[in-house]
């Protein structure tokens, strides 16, 4: 059995800077994550893919609809292959870039599922084999993982969650997006600037809820005149796919009233809870 100082579970942002800190303090470190690369949901299927979209989407919209404007003439086409190829070269590089950052710092690396057995061992479970590691230390570093709603089922085909929003192989021609806070706001930009018509649907009566009234309300201006459609007010009493297209009822709590509604594809973005089940 294999013994360490500190044992980290969980490679993401904070997991991987706080192993990398005990290694440069002088102790021997384990990290153990369930993914193969290092970076953990930030790096992986968050901030990082999402920002790059977001960037290259907004650089898309301005070719094509505003460089005329300012006397540039172009023929402008989306070629969404090549543009979610560049986001994974990002992905790619930065994972690697902690990967050489664990091997310079003398890290090992674990990859499988970690289970504490008592306050000084961790199981790492992973496909082939389990083993068990100790230490004096284990640091819980295991981030989160999506939410979704009573009724609704992901099904990351045509009711998606975030992970599967940044990796979609088409442009959905009508995107519902269920949930209005940052995540939510962020992809459902992404691809309405590539071409989707996009509803945000909120249970709220403001987009962001957590955030101050007034830059909430002028954010939904700036939104909407971009083009983006908002149902605030709305619970989500189910979803589910149906052939080649999303179902959604749902109702407005200020009349009470029932609708349904259709797309191509379903966003499920309400929030995320904390990944524990993995260690527990």
């Amino acid at each position: 059995m294999q013994e360490f100082d500190l044992i980290v579970i969980g490679s993401g942002p904070a997991g991987y800077t706080g192993a990398i800190r005990a290694s440069q303090l002088g102790m021997k470190v384990a990290c153990i994550d369930m993914k193969k690369t290092l970076g953990g949901t930030c790096l992986n299927v968050g901030c990082i893919p999402s920002k790059s979209l977001l960037n290259f989407s907004e650089k898309y919209f301005e070719a094509k609809h505003h460089f005329k404007d300012i006397g540039i003439k172009s023929n402008v086409s989306l070629d969404l292959k090549q543009m979610m190829n560049k986001k994974d070269v990002i992905v790619k590089e930065l994972c690697q870039g902690i990967e050489s950052l664990f091997i310079k710092n003398k890290i090992s690396k674990f990859n499988g599922i970690g289970k504490i057995i008592n306050q000084n061992t961790v199981e790492v479970i992973s496909d082939k084999n389990s083993e068990k590691i100790t230490a004096k230390s284990i640091l819980i570093a295991t981030g989160s993982s999506t939410i979704s709603l009573s009724g609704v089922d992901i099904d990351e085909k045509k009711i998606i969650s975030s992970n599967m929003a940044i990796s979609l192989k088409q442009v959905p021609k009508k995107l519902i997006v269920i949930g209005a806070g940052y995540i939510g706001l962020e992809l459902g930009s992404v691809w309405h600037r590539l071409g989707s018509d996009v509803t945000v649907i909120e249970y709220a009566d403001k987009i962001v809820p957590a955030m101050d009234h007034e830059i909430s309300r002028n954010f939904q201006k700036i939104l909407e005149k971009q083009g983006i459609k908002f149902m605030l007010s709305t619970k989500v009493d189910n979803a589910y796919s149906k052939g080649d297209q999303a179902k959604l009822s749902v109702t407005n709590l200020a009349d009470n009233k029932a609708q349904n509604l259709s797309a191509d594809v379903v966003l499920v973005a309400v929030g995320r809870k904390p990944y524990t089940e993995i260690w527990v």
